[in-house]
């Protein structure tokens, strides 16, 4: 069901939803979280079906905030026009859009807090755009986790360096949680090799390729340094592609995990025969609802972006 609400406000809109489930239209026992989604005008269909979708795996009440240009109309300036998602049309959760203009498209906690659930956690999530300090802004200060996206930013790796510099405890990025295949897939390989090869084991060298627009490369160059104590080197390829070669080099020879395409990866490790390995690229949904799992800080992420970034070089 969805229901429209032209030029309101947010007290009208949570009123609506108390009559909604009066009516018995809305279930809103059970759910977990207030998931606030920051997003951009002409993108929000896209971060609604992800959340949506992610929701089933943990039932929410979603609030998506769209800033809309109103072309200049001053009888426009400061306006919000609401829909509510509910049953079909919202997954496990409850869907609530805010179309703002003026002063109000500047999204903050007394404009949202209203429709806050009392008393649950509130995730807050920027699926294109993200902030220069996340933790800084109106809603980033009362969420308890901060959820940016750098593979979407104008230029990935500077907005990865500002996650670093204005890192707080919190703070994720989708382009680490792409990451957690591959760094499965590392570990376990490495891990077998080292303890095997005794000191033919020792990591001596690393060395990673990937898409120049694939944060996801930085990061995982950047935990592995920290993991073997090794500078990594980073070489670019083709934009689009992600990641491309993983190669850890030991005294006794390369582990090497390498994907030519985005799918299916091959792993080499001296002394075995190559294995095929799945590794497609994650999806919007499956990186969400890992990240709305946890609500407790992600320390190893922190670690990564504040000590590890800085190890990495490019050639």
């Amino acid at each position: 069901m969805i229901v429209d609400l032209p030029e309101t406000t947010t007290t009208a809109v949570n009123k609506k939803l108390m009559d909604l489930r009066d009516e018995g239209g809305v279930v809103a026992l059970g759910r977990v979280l207030t998931l606030v989604v920051l997003a951009s005008e002409g993108t929000e269909e896209e971060a609604i079906t992800a959340a949506n979708a992610a929701s089933r795996e943990h039932p929410c009440r979603i609030i998506v905030h769209v800033p809309v240009e109103n072309g200049g109309a001053d009888e426009d300036a400061n306006r919000m026009d609401a829909q509510i998602r509910v049953g079909g049309d919202a997954g496990a959760a409850e869907v609530v859009v805010l179309r703002c203009s003026g002063v109000l498209a500047d999204p903050d906690e007394p404009l949202l807090a209203a429709l806050l659930l009392p008393d649950a956690p509130i995730v807050a999530w920027w699926p294109r755009r993200p902030p220069v300090n996340a933790a800084a802004s109106s809603i980033g200060a009362i969420a308890h986790r901060r959820i940016t996206d750098s593979g979407n930013a104008a230029d990935p790796r500077d907005a990865l360096g500002r996650i670093g510099q204005t890192y707080t405890a919190g703070d994720t990025d989708l382009a680490w949680t792409r990451l957690t295949t591959w760094r499965l897939q590392l570990a376990a390989a490495v891990d077998e090799f080292i303890a095997d090869g005794g000191d033919a084991g020792t990591v001596t060298g690393i060395r990673v390729e990937g898409a120049v627009d694939s944060p996801s490369t930085m990061l995982l160059a950047a935990w592995l340094s920290l993991r073997f104590g090794v500078e990594a080197m980073v070489g670019d390829q083709p934009p689009g592609l992600g990641i491309g070669l993983v190669e850890i080099s030991t005294a006794g020879g390369s582990v090497v995990l390498s994907r030519p395409d985005t799918a299916i990866a091959t792993l080499s490790m001296p002394g075995q025969a190559d294995q095929q390995i799945a590794l497609p690229k994650r999806s919007l949904q499956e990186c969400l609802a890992e990240e709305l799992r946890r609500l407790d800080p992600d320390e190893v992420f922190g670690e990564v972006v504040t000590e590890g970034l800085p190890l990495c070089h490019w050639e």
